[in-house]
């Protein structure tokens, strides 16, 4: 078993992601089906897919296909290497789950044999809230300290909204 680079405490993850991230990807929950960001084959045009805890590299738009599932699928992960695939024995079932090599995020489930003709037979069925898309050009995201000025910038906006300034 490979141990992530970045490891947070959970109440970190809460602070740096919203209740949906967190949910998908520290609760390894899945989003509803057609309702995923980016799940639409080409709406984003060229560019890379990152990992939204960490902002490892972990697709890009070659890779993309449409597979019908209503989630963005890929058929390979990247040149990276930044998905790391586990065996996941939950809900009576036996699948391959997909995980940020580099923070240990839930990212979605990989399928073989199914019949897509994409290079590799393989369909990594991905959450798009797990995902930032990048497009080819852009700077890569950069991973926000729990305590950096960008996210204390954010509480402080939050604060502002429910009524309370915590300046």
């Amino acid at each position: 078993m490979t141990k992530p680079e970045i490891v947070k405490s959970e109440d970190d993850w809460k602070k740096l992601l919203t209740p949906e991230q967190y949910q998908v990807t520290r609760m390894r929950g899945t989003e509803r089906p057609n309702g995923a960001i980016y799940h639409e084959f080409e709406e984003q045009g060229e560019g890379t897919y990152y990992c939204v805890c960490c902002g490892a590299e972990l697709f890009t738009s070659k890779e993309k296909f449409h597979s019908g599932c209503g989630w963005p699928s890929f058929y390979d992960s990247s040149k990276a290497k930044g998905v790391l695939e586990k065996v996941d024995n939950s809900h009576g079932m036996r699948r391959v789950e997909t995980v940020c090599k580099r923070c240990d995020a839930h990212l979605g489930h990989v399928f073989e044999g199914e019949g897509f003709k994409t290079p590799t037979d393989r369909r990594f069925c991905i959450n798009g809230v797990a995902l930032k898309f990048v497009p080819q050009g852009g700077e890569a995201p950069k991973l926000l300290e729990v305590n950096s000025a960008a996210v204390q910038q954010k509480k402080g906006e939050v604060a502002k909204e429910g009524g309370v300034d915590k300046k």
